[in-house]
């Protein structure tokens, strides 16, 4: 009966959320960042290893300027909370940002790197966000740097294989098992690479609304699936 050591999560619902509160829609991603910092807790507690969070794609670029201007603002307040946070660092939870992070505003761009330096020595846990991230876009950027490797030299044509492309990806690790809050029952680009052999959850409730039973019940249907990875 195998533990899950890497839970992924695609963190949907946050906007429809809010408007059943009749809040402003854009005000749910506050909701889904506390839920964010009690769902860190609840994964030391499970001994889980390795949390990846669908955080921001691509296309949320396209968002409304208010509510991004909003995400903006929580997103470095929240990184930088982060930073100066006695329980992230108490218990070594190192923090990772994934996708073209150079395409968000400065002041965002900073508190990243801040936090990622001020946690990068950290083992005991790995947080990984996926920020700007799109799963085809991921295997694009990967592509153009083994390319890049091969025309320079530094690899040749016979390295070339799965376990050498993975080593391109923004993230190498592949995740035991991904959940999907919000009702919807799709990928939307994420992990496309990694999520070969995960063992994929949909869960109807919103993200804010998500309970630590909700994951533990997750873990134990993941404990009784028959993982035989194609053979």
């Amino acid at each position: 009966m195998a533990e899950p050591k890497h839970i992924a999560i695609i963190l949907d619902g946050n906007r429809r959320f809010a408007k059943r509160l009749m809040a402003k829609p854009w005000e749910g991603h506050e909701f889904g960042a506390k839920k964010v910092e009690k769902l860190l807790k609840w994964c030391m507690e499970l001994g889980i290893k390795e949390v990846t969070l669908y955080a921001f794609s691509l296309e949320n670029f396209h968002r409304p300027k208010k509510e991004f201007n909003y995400l903006m603002k929580l997103f470095r307040d929240a990184f930088e909370k982060a930073r100066n946070n006695k329980e992230i660092h108490d218990k070594k939870i190192r923090i990772r940002f994934l996708g073209r992070i150079e395409l968000f505003p400065d002041d965002v761009q900073a508190a990243m790197r801040k936090l990622t330096d001020a946690t990068k020595t950290y083992d005991n846990c790995t947080v990984n966000f996926c920020m700007a991230y799109g799963g085809r876009q991921e295997i694009i950027d990967a592509s153009t740097r083994m390319a890049e490797d091969l025309r320079t030299g530094k690899i040749n044509p016979e390295q070339v294989n799965e376990e050498t492309f993975k080593q391109y990806l923004y993230l190498k690790d592949e995740p035991d098992m991904i959940i999907r809050t919000g009702g919807e029952k799709r990928m939307s680009g994420f992990l496309l690479y990694q999520s070969n052999y995960s063992e994929l959850f949909f869960i109807s409730k919103m993200w804010p609304e998500f309970q630590k039973k909700d994951l533990i019940a997750c873990v134990e249907e993941f404990k009784k699936r028959e993982r035989r990875f194609g053979r």
